[in-house]
């Protein structure tokens, strides 16, 4: 069943400017209008307002796949701009050649205000480092473009291990998908975990991967005559707060643990004892973002036993102590 149409979203909200460059890849042009588009209070208000603009007076702009796009906004637009969105193009010229811009793109990103948010999807990243914005700073870029990308710009430092990377007002994805994620990322740094999980739904995507996973992973696929290990993860999930073992969740598919272990890493790609791990953090966060519970009572309820243990966790996963965490997000009330 389809969604409904968004309604117009609220001209106070926090302003996204999406740069359609020639040769945009389109995918990535919409990704910024449909997870800030969607993102919105509990009470139906929209929190981002999103423009798509050109470096032009409004006008046609080329796509890579055979059509154009009518922008109706030239590159005023960005000077209103809380948060400018720059996607992939496949038609950089000097930019992706020789790490320079042109006049006219520069002329273009000259109207952005100091301290405005810069987001740049897969290549759109070659952008920002030719203006400068990521000199020093940690990048990443879509996996194939990343020896490229670091060689002509040396003074970045390229990950290109990672979906994405938040270094703060400058943020970079790998390719494709990763934008969602980093999109979804800024949701939820903005307005929490519920909001950015309701957007997730809508838009029929993983409410959560983390920044630093890694780009690709090569696995083999089951065999689909196979059982696979759905029972025993949705098991598990409603028993997170408990002990749970290996051979419990083994049992739960008539396996052995050995041969549960193997299904397992085949369809999720980490081992059981990782994958619970993910969830309880996951749970964790949501606790300490959405209720008052002690950080002992958050540990026990997530699973983690002991608060020194969920703090442990927390901060190999997210690089924050769980009062930190709270502290950032729990306190962020969307207007």
């Amino acid at each position: 069943m389809a969604e409904p149409a968004a309604t117009p979203p609220a001209q106070d909200g926090h302003r996204v400017a999406v740069l359609a460059l020639d040769g945009v890849i389109p995918f990535e042009l919409g990704i910024p209008q449909r997870i800030f588009g969607r993102a919105r209070t509990e009470e139906g208000r929209h929190l981002y307002s999103v423009v798509t603009c050109s470096i032009r007076p409004p006008g046609p702009v080329r796509t890579d796949a055979d059509f154009a796009i009518l922008v109706e906004n030239g590159p005023e637009a960005l000077a209103e701009a809380d948060t400018v969105v720059i996607p992939a193009s496949y038609e950089l010229g000097p930019v992706y050649e020789e790490g320079r811009l042109t006049d006219e793109l520069a002329a273009a990103l000259a109207h952005i205000r100091p301290g405005t948010r810069l987001v740049a999807i897969c290549t759109g990243g070659y952008v920002l480092a030719a203006a400068g914005h990521l000199d020093g700073r940690a990048a990443t870029t879509h996996w194939s473009s990343a020896e490229h990308f670091q060689k002509l710009f040396p003074q970045v430092k390229v990950d290109a291990d990672v979906l994405f990377i938040d270094d703060g007002d400058v943020l970079t994805s790998a390719g494709v998908a990763a934008g969602l994620d980093l999109c979804l990322h800024v949701v939820r740094r903005d307005h929490g975990t519920a909001v950015a999980n309701d957007v997730a739904r809508r838009t029929v995507v993983p409410p959560h991967r983390d920044g630093g996973q890694a780009q690709y992973i090569q696995r083999p696929l089951p065999e689909p005559q196979l059982a696979t290990t759905r029972t025993a993860r949705a098991w598990a999930l409603g028993r997170l707060d408990q002990p749970l073992q290996l051979r419990d969740m083994a049992e739960q598919e008539a396996m052995s643990v050995r041969t549960f272990t193997r299904r397992f890493r085949e369809e999720v790609g980490i081992s059981p004892g990782q994958w619970l791990t993910q969830q309880r953090v996951e749970r964790a966060r949501h606790l300490l973002e959405s209720t008052a519970l002690t950080v002992d009572q958050v540990a026990r309820e997530a699973g983690f036993g002991t608060a020194q243990s969920m703090r442990q966790h927390l901060q190999a996963a997210l690089g924050v102590t769980p009062t930190a965490y709270r502290r950032t997000f729990r306190d962020v009330t969307p207007a």
